[in-house]
């Protein structure tokens, strides 16, 4: 079955373990799946790594303290064989050449991607999680995506704008509005219909995905000081203004524009659940400064779950043993948390 053919229907989420695509091998995404795994190995959130069996010993005989790796050949093996050791599903593989990256390390990836993916949509996993990949090397072997979110919004069936990334850890969630486009662009991008789309998924995750019951979203400005009343741009005036105006009309606790100097200070940040901003960084900074250790990518607006470490392949420290997983850990348990809570919705 083609995995864009999977409806939303096939999406149940339960006590299933999580799916981990291995993320492009030559990263460290499998480094920090094996600390992961010897971090939470006895906290009751089971999940196995979709391919990849031979990246995965041999990143694990290089380790300091190895785990034990267990081969599956269906996800329905993961929960028993995670008690023993890390559930590694049987499939698509690549050499373990960390530092490296290649067409064969690109093919894996994508597959442990598609794969992870399609054992949620049919119900054998209760949540993705993605390690990095690097989008230049994805594009050599057909990955025709600017990004991993909008991979996702489409094998779900959804349109780009219906699948919404969130940046997440211990104390900030920002939303990017605009994602990957550049800067010059974002004015012309930003409209009152989609601030109030993307608030709307924000507002209505928050509430399944995290049980938030009254969801608060600081929206930011664009300009400086939010345009201060025109002088340094008009849209605050002109488009995120009417915006909130609508969304308060829906019932949705919305709140600014808050310029964009002031959203992140410490005054501000425990007076809501969100910050939607207006453009990639202004969205990323705050949380790369702040969180960058916790920092999860969290896909809003999915029929399924989706979490990913804030950071990337990092090809100039794989395999040196300097790769922190503390984002991976705090995915992993994003992931099962959210998992718990539809069910409880």
């Amino acid at each position: 079955m083609p995995i864009s053919n999977i409806t939303k229907a096939n999406a149940a989420v339960s006590t299933l373990p999580l799916a981990l695509s291995i993320g492009d091998p030559a990263g460290i995404g499998p480094e920090v799946i094996l600390s992961a795994y010897h971090e939470l190995k006895g906290l009751g959130q089971p999940f196995f790594v979709v391919g990849g069996f031979d990246v995965i010993r041999g990143c694990n005989e290089a380790l300091p303290v190895p785990c034990k790796i267990i081969a599956i050949a269906e996800a329905s093996e993961a929960q028993e064989a995670f008690n023993d050791g890390l559930p590694v599903l049987l499939g698509a593989d690549a050499s373990y050449t960390p530092g490296k990256p290649g067409d064969e390390g690109a093919a894996l990836a994508l597959h442990s991607l598609a794969e992870a993916v399609r054992a949620v949509l049919l119900g054998k996993a209760s949540g993705v999680v993605t390690a990095p990949v690097s989008k230049s090397q994805l594009a050599k072997v057909g990955f025709d995506f600017p990004g991993q979110t909008e991979f996702l919004a489409s094998v779900c069936g959804l349109a780009p704008d219906d699948a919404v990334m969130m940046l997440a850890g211990p104390t900030l969630r920002t939303v990017p509005l605009t994602v990957h486009v550049a800067l010059s662009a974002v004015a012309g991008l930003i409209s009152p219909e989609l601030i109030q789309h993307k608030a709307a998924i924000v507002d209505a995750a928050l509430k399944r995905d995290f049980g938030i019951a009254s969801p608060r979203l600081a929206i930011s400005g664009l300009n400086p000081h939010s345009g201060e009343n025109g002088q340094f741009g008009d849209e605050e005036v002109r488009v995120i203004e009417p915006a909130i105006e609508a969304l308060k009309s829906k019932g949705i606790d919305a709140f600014g524009p808050v310029p964009g100097d002031a959203l992140f200070t410490k005054i501000m940040r425990p007076q809501y659940d969100a910050a939607l901003c207006m453009y990639h960084d202004q969205a990323l900074i705050p949380i790369k400064a702040l969180e960058f250790d916790q920092g999860v990518n969290v896909t809003l607006g999915l029929p399924i779950i989706r979490t990913s470490p804030d950071h990337g392949t990092a090809f100039d420290i794989a395999g040196t043993g300097k790769a922190d997983a503390n984002a991976m850990i705090a995915a992993i348990r994003m992931a099962g948390q959210m998992a718990r809570a539809r069910v409880r919705a």
